[in-house]
C-alpha cells in the first residue's frame, strides 16, 4: 500500500516548486528567496503575487468551499476565491474535520513489497555500544542521578557541578553526570488515575539504557512520592563472574546521620564513586543494529519537513526496522489528522484499536482543557508554510517510514516490542523527548525546518535541517541537511541511507552532535495530567 505521507512523490519539478501528488492543487514553492510576482511556474502558471519560501502557490482556481490538497488529501477548504497562481495560506482556507475515529475501519496494509532492502543484508551493520546486564544497550555511558520531588533540586544541581569538576577526571570510561530534575514529588494528589503519567515517566527515564542501570535517587524523606516507587519492578540477571551492578541507591536528605549540608554532600558524593566505578569498567562493544532504540521527533516544522527532513528519517527508520531494531514515533495532535493513514499500518486489529485509543484518550483530554488540535500549529509553522495542523500531521508522518506498527505505548511506559512504535506524547518538544526517553531510546533524531537549539543530554540527538538554507545559516547546530531533497540533488533513498551511516557513528561515539560539542541541553519537563492538591 502507497501513501503519499510515506513516501514522497516528486512528479512535477517545473523551475522552483514542488508537486507531491499528481491529485494536488497546490505546489510548494522551492526558491530560498521566494519567487516574486510574474514568475512562472509548472510551465504555465503566473505567480498574481510574491510568495515566500515553503509556501503554497494555487494550481487552479479555487471557488468558496473547494478542497484544497497535498499529499494527495485534503488540507482544508478554500474560504474565499483564490486565483490561480495566488497564495494559498491560512487567511484564506479553513481547517477541516479531523477524521472520525468510530468511521476508521481496520483493513491490514500488504507489506510484502517493499524498497527497503532485506534484513539479512543488513545485518552486517553494526555499532559500537555499551551492553547491560539487563540486555539494553547503550549510546552513552552516564551517571544518572534522579529526584524524588522538586525540594532537592537546589542539593542536586550542587551536586552535578562537584561531581563532573572532582570526580569525572578520575573515571574517564564515563561521559558525564546528569541530573534528571523535576516539578513533581509532592503537593500532588499521587494516586489519581492520571498520576501514574509522571511517575512512570521518572521510573523508566532512571531504567534508560544509557545509565547502565546505575542509578542514585535522591530524596528529601517526607514527599508523598517516595523513592522505592521508582525502583524496576523486575529483578535484572545478574552474572554470578562480573561486579555485582545495577544496584539502585537511595538517599534521604532528611536522614538524621546527617549533620548540616556538607555531610549531605559527602554522602551523595560517596554514592557517587561507587556507581562510577561500576561505570569506569563499562567498554563499547561491537553491537547489530537490531539493538538501536531510536526516537523520531520534528520541531519548529516548515512546508519542507514533509518534503525532505521526515521522509528520509523515514527512510532511515525502515533501514533500522528492517534490521530488527526499535524506532518509535510520537506526537498525537501530528498525527491525529493522519491517523487514517496510520491505523492500516498496523501489525493487528488490537494494535489499530490501541492507536485509535489513544486518540480518543487526547481528544477527551484537550476537550477537558477547551482546546482543540488547532492550537498545535505554532506562528513558526505558519511562517514555514504550514497553514494547518491538517497540513502539518500528513508531513509529520512520514517520518515512521513505511513499516508496520508492531505496538502502541502510553504516555510514560516503557517499549515492550521491537518494531517501529507510536509513543504516545504530546507534541510539545520538550515534553516528548521526556516520555521518548522514559520509553527507552538510546538515539534521537530531531528533523526541523524553522530550527532550534533543542538538545538532551542523557541521548544523542541528530539534528536534521528539511532546507539548505537553515542547514547553512546554522551550520554550527545542525548535523545533517536533508535539503538536496527539494531540488533533486538526492534522493530521498540516498540521503535516508546517508542518515544511517551516520546514526551509526554517533551511536559509535566515532562522532558527536552538534548539542554534545557545544552543550546545549533543555530541560526535561513531565506531562503531568493529574490534579495537584
Amino acid at each position: 500500500m502507497h501513501t503519499p505521507t510515506t513516501k514522497a512523490m516528486f512528479t512535477e519539478m517545473s523551475g522552483l516548486v514542488i508537486q507531491t501528488n499528481p491529485n494536488d492543487t497546490v505546489a510548494i514553492v522551492v526558491n530560498p528567496t521566494g519567487l516574486k510576482r510574474g514568475a512562472v511556474v509548472m510551465r504555465e502558471i503566473v505567480l498574481i503575487e510574491d510568495i515566500p519560501m515553503g509556501h503554497k502557490v494555487a494550481l487552479k482556481r479555487f471557488e468558496v468551499g473547494d478542497a484544497v490538497t497535498r499529499y494527495g488529501q485534503t488540507i482544508g477548504f478554500a474560504s474565499r476565491v483564490i486565483a490561480k497562481g495566488a497564495w494559498v495560506n491560512e487567511h484564506n482556507i479553513t481547517l477541516p474535520q479531523p477524521p472520525d475515529l468510530k468511521d476508521i475501519i481496520y483493513t491490514p496494509t500488504d507489506f510484502t513489497r517493499s524498497a527497503i532492502p532485506a534484513a539479512q543484508d543488513l545485518a552486517r551493520y553494526t555499532f559500537q555500544g555499551y551492553k547491560n546486564l539487563d540486555g539494553s544497550v547503550g549510546t552513552k555511558n552516564i551517571l544518572g542521578i534522579t529526584t524524588s520531588v522538586q525540594c532537592v533540586a537546589g542539593i542536586t544541581n550542587y551536586i552535578e557541578n562537584k561531581i563532573r569538576r572532582e570526580l569525572l577526571p578520575l573515571y574517564p570510561n564515563v561521559d558525564d553526570v546528569v541530573v534528571f530534575n523535576h516539578s513533581y514529588g509532592c503537593g500532588v494528589a499521587i494516586d489519581a488515575p492520571n498520576a501514574i503519567v509522571p511517575i512512570r515517566t521518572i521510573k523508566y527515564i532512571a531504567q534508560n539504557p544509557n545509565f547502565g542501570n546505575e542509578i542514585m535517587v535522591i530524596g528529601l524523606g517526607c514527599e508523598k512520592l517516595r523513592p522505592e516507587r521508582l525502583l524496576p519492578t523486575h529483578e535484572i540477571a545478574i552474572d554470578a563472574s562480573l561486579p555485582v551492578l545495577n544496584q539502585p541507591s537511595i538517599l534521604y536528605l532528611q536522614d538524621a546521620r546527617f549533620n548540616g549540608f556538607g555531610e549531605m554532600v559527602q554522602g551523595i558524593m560517596q554514592m557517587a564513586e561507587t556507581h562510577l566505578q561500576n561505570l569506569n569498567r563499562r567498554k563499547r562493544e561491537t553491537c547489530a543494529v537490531s539493538e538501536l532504540v531510536v526516537g523520531m521527533q520534528c520541531g519548529g516544522s516548515d512546508a519542507f519537513s514533509g518534503l525532505t527532513g521526515n521522509p528520509v528519517a523515514g527512510f532511515a527508520a525502515d533501514l533500522i526496522v528492517q534490521a530488527g531494531g526499535t524506532v518509535f514515533f510520537s506526537e498525537v495532535t501530528e498525527v491525529r489528522d493522519a491517523i487514517h493513514l496510520l491505523v492500516p499500518r498496523a501489525i493487528n486489529a488490537d494494535v489499530a484499536q490501541k492507536l485509535k485509543a489513544e486518540m480518543a484518550w487526547y481528544d477527551n483530554y484537550l476537550q477537558q482543557g477547551q482546546a482543540d488540535r488547532s492550537a498545535n500549529t505554532t506562528p513558526g509553522n505558519k511562517g514555514g508554510g504550514l497553514s494547518n495542523i491538517v497540513e502539518k500531521a500528513l508531513g509529520s508522518v512520514a517520518k515512521s517510514g513505511t513499516s508496520p506498527i508492531v505496538d502502541v505505548v502510553s504516555p510514560g511506559d516503557k517499549i515492550r516490542k521491537k518494531g517501529l512504535n507510536f509513543v504516545a506524547t504530546p507534541a510539545s518538544d520538550f515534553v516528548c523527548g521526556t516520555l521518548q526517553l522514559a520509553a527507552g531510546m538510546n538515539l534521537h533524531v530531531f528533523i526541523t525546518g524553522r530550527g532550534t537549539p533543542y538538545g538532551l543530554n542523557m541521548v544523542p540527538v541528530i539534528k536534521v535541517s528539511s532546507n539548505s538554507t537553515l542547514a547553512d545559516r546554522w551550520h554550527d547546530l545542525i548535523d545533517f541537511d536533508a535539503g538536496p531533497v527539494a531540488f533533486g540533488k538526492k534522493t530521498i533513498a540516498q540521503m535516508g541511507w546517508e542518515l544511517f551511516h551516520l546514526m551509526l557513528k554517533i551511536a559509535s561515539g566515532e562522532k558527536k552532535v552538534a548539542t554534545d560539542v557545544l552543550g546545549l541541553y533543555n530541560d526535561l519537563v513531565l506531562f503531568n495530567p493529574g490534579p495537584l492538591t
